[in-house]
């Protein structure tokens, strides 16, 4: 396929999305409903999912217009779909809500061998309000909003904190199997800052590994990305262990950037990707170079080959909010070279998408439809991982208390890596202890691989 041809058929895809457009029906079967009704936005809603939604063959043929707009696109999507979503750009309150979005941290809810129920903090974010208030990865939460949490309320307080502007916390640290250094900390709603690419080179008997921690794809990281791996090249890194546990997913460029800074042996027009989308988005394949400049700003493949590390294999560390455009780095590497994946399996988010809203000036729709549109598949043609994918080494990060830093090479999944790399084998006695995530905070459905147009 030309690029010319594939940045037409994008450019068509685009046009489309920007377009209110009657799909796949006639006049006759939907009423003419007054324009600015809840009924002409379901219209709206139903045609663009006809178009481009990946199971559009699917839908129901005769759908209530008259429901509310959310609950009518509810309607629309099949029961196994976990991802599409819809949103009001005029009210706030339709916007995906969670403890890290708002907050900016994560906790685990977790039984111990003994029976003994405690909630971790697993996750704070730079520059963000939880860290503002003195929250680190690591601490036990008592109490929120002074109730203890046990196994069944803990859902129920995590959605009652998305209703909040500001919590209670009563926190400790975990010393020899107990809470200490009680304390009650007040965090309020906030805006958490873009994260930083976190990296460390541990060197061993001369043997030189490289560490990256990255939360997540935002547009235009490439720069950064090569900036990290000139690092490593530098440094002479023989081992590169990318920590993804955390990463939700978003731009599939910054993600194909990431991955031709690795193996050896690929080229410009090696394949990156599959999408595979209902019969009117067919099927689009895209190289490395493709893919990577359709991202504003982004560095070009062979600028970013100087960089390359060229290794044969690389380490991943996953967990279940490992999900969308973090999954098609493990899965797109490993036509190229060998993944060994270590921690938990990941969320299954095998498929990715675009916004469509009303481009029309002045707008008359403020809806966004995020619709999942295409499935990923690599070079390979392997895909379908929506039950997620399974790590080689099994290991659960809980399992020792208390959590260490990110990047602490004791840190229980970095340490499993550490000896894999340096002794060829993984410690197994921490990983005989039984302990059960009972709950964790963690809502990353909302979140699809974002497809980059020009």
């Amino acid at each position: 396929m030309s690029k010319t041809f594939f940045k037409t058929q994008l450019l068509a895809l685009i046009i489309l999305s920007f377009l209110i457009v009657s799909c796949n029906r006639t006049d006759d079967e939907v009423p003419n409903f007054p324009e600015g009704s809840t009924e002409s936005v379901n219209v709206w809603v139903q045609d663009s999912m006809r178009r481009y939604y990946y199971w559009a063959d699917q839908m129901p043929p005769k759908p209530n217009y008259h429901l509310p707009v959310k609950d009518f696109f509810k309607s629309l999507l099949l029961p196994q779909d976990r991802f599409s979503f819809i949103i009001n750009t005029s009210d706030a309150s339709t916007y995906p809500r969670s403890v890290r979005n708002m907050y900016g941290f994560d906790y685990a809810v977790l039984q111990l061998e003994n029976g003994e129920i405690v909630t971790v903090i697993k996750l704070v974010l730079k520059n963000s309000p939880a860290l503002n208030a003195g929250l680190e990865r690591g601490m036990i939460i008592k109490k929120i909003d002074g109730q203890n949490i046990t196994a069944s309320n803990a859902e129920q307080l995590t959605s009652s904190i998305a209703e909040k502007t500001m919590i209670e916390l009563t926190v400790g640290n975990w010393q020899n199997g107990s809470v200490v250094n009680e304390k009650n900390i007040t965090v309020y709603y906030g805006y958490t800052f873009e994260q930083p690419l976190t990296s460390k080179i541990f060197d061993k008997n001369g043997k030189k590994t490289g560490y990256l921690y990255i939360y997540d794809f935002p547009d235009g990281m490439s720069q950064a990305l090569n900036q990290k791996f000139a690092e490593f090249k530098s440094a002479g890194v023989q081992d590169l262990v990318l920590d993804l546990r955390y990463n939700y997913g978003g731009s599939v460029s910054s993600a194909a950037a990431l991955c031709a800074l690795i193996p050896a042996g690929i080229s410009a027009n090696s394949q990156f990707i599959t999408y595979k989308g209902n019969k009117n988005g067919g099927e689009v394949k895209r190289s490395f170079s493709q893919q990577i400049a359709y991202a504003s700003n982004a560095i070009n493949f062979n600028a970013l080959q100087a960089n390359s590390l060229g290794l044969q294999k690389v380490y991943v560390l996953t967990s279940k909010s490992t999900a969308s455009a973090s999954e098609i780095v493990i899965n797109n590497l490993k036509p190229y070279m060998e993944v060994i994946q270590v921690g938990e399996v990941t969320l299954g988010k095998d498929m990715a998408g675009f916004v469509i809203e009303d481009k029309r000036k002045p707008k008359k729709i403020t809806w966004q439809i995020h619709p999942v549109i295409y499935k990923v598949f690599n070079a390979n043609g392997e895909g379908n991982y929506n039950n997620g994918i399974f790590p080689q080494i099994s290991v659960n990060e809980f399992i020792s208390l208390p959590l260490l830093p990110l990047g602490d090479p004791d840190e229980i999944l970095l340490s499993s890596v550490m000896n894999k790399i340096y002794s060829k084998s993984v410690h197994t006695e921490a990983q005989s202890k039984s302990v059960k995530i009972l709950f964790q905070s963690d809502r990353p459905f909302t979140v699809l691989s974002k497809l980059n147009f020009k």
